[in-house]
């Protein structure tokens, strides 16, 4: 059987929810889709999904394939639309949206760049920090920082993300540095008043046995604020120690605006994702943009400079 009709057959149903709905949209009967998912699991050795009558869900070994899967269609869909464009040139409507902050700092400057190479797109794009519905509010491409929970979604990686305990050097040197976790209780923490994202408190890697666990602290400090740009300026005007992500704070953290503190306990990274409607043909215009972005944010230095 056919490696790539399985993994595509794979993605299908895991998007999708089920056997039948997965064969529906590819015309066949649902006990096909369900023979190449049980020669997929066969071949692999391992267990994928959790099939009842009533739902099919992904074990932990699914959820991490499911993503290298849909990564590697989205590859060959880009590579084999490189190659059958000729030379087509991009054109039409593109509607795109990233978070605020970081679309201000990493997506709006690009959109430019990527005009002037192709001057024949016209592009909308939407800066907003609530979850935007790619198919009900037809958004070709969002660009999403962290962990990709809906499945039903394509998503590619673009880069990695960190987060970052960061201060000034002068606020540091007036009040030291912490050397674990747990010693940011005697500093000044900058913190966010309502995001999802950190409810549980800022997380660290530390030591467990002969492993590491991920622990939450619960910062507080003088100052919060529901503004993540606003506790970047407190921080670079020495105010206290805010836990930033890389993409903001990296270009001070290398020119010594801003120093990292407790780096042997930073988790380890999330993504930084370009994420789409599932589409048999990705218009040429999304693809390129997807590749546009990928190699920008590949480039050695980029975070460092921007």
């Amino acid at each position: 059987m056919d490696k790539l009709k399985q993994l595509e057959t794979f993605v299908s149903v895991a998007s999708r929810g089920s056997l039948t709905a997965a064969g529906l949209a590819e015309g066949v009967a649902p006990a096909i889709m369900g023979r190449r998912l049980d020669a997929l699991e066969e071949r692999l050795g391992v267990k994928l999904l959790v099939r009842t009558t009533r739902r099919i869900t992904l074990t932990h070994e699914g959820s991490a394939f499911l993503e290298d899967c849909q990564r590697l269609l989205a590859d060959l869909a880009t590579a084999e639309g490189s190659v059958s464009a000729g030379g087509v040139k991009a054109s039409g409507h593109l509607r795109i949206t990233a978070p605020a902050g970081f679309g201000r700092r990493h997506v709006a400057p690009l959109v430019p760049r990527f005009r002037e190479l192709h001057p024949e797109v016209t592009l909308s794009l939407n800066l907003s920090d609530r979850v935007v519905d790619l198919a009900g509010e037809a958004v070709d491409c969002a660009v999403r920082v962290g962990d990709m929970p809906d499945s039903s979604l394509i998503s590619v990686r673009l880069a990695d993300n960190r987060r970052l305990c960061v201060a000034t050097p002068a606020y540091l040197q007036r009040h030291g540095r912490p050397l674990q976790p747990q010693d940011l209780h005697r500093f000044d923490c900058l913190t966010l008043s309502s995001d999802a994202s950190q409810t549980r408190g800022w997380a660290f890697s530390v030591p467990k046995g002969e492993g590491r666990e991920l622990v939450y602290f619960k910062a507080a400090g003088p100052l919060d604020c529901s503004d993540g740009q606003v506790l970047h300026d407190w921080c670079l005007r020495g105010l206290g120690i805010a836990w930033r992500s890389t993409w903001e704070v990296e270009s001070e953290v290398a020119a010594g605006t801003l120093e990292a503190v407790l780096e042997a306990f930073a988790a380890p990274p999330n993504g930084i994702y370009a994420v789409f409607v599932h589409a048999k043909h990705l218009p040429l215009r999304v693809r390129l943009w997807i590749d546009f972005l990928k190699h920008h944010y590949g480039q050695a230095g980029y975070w460092q400079a921007s």
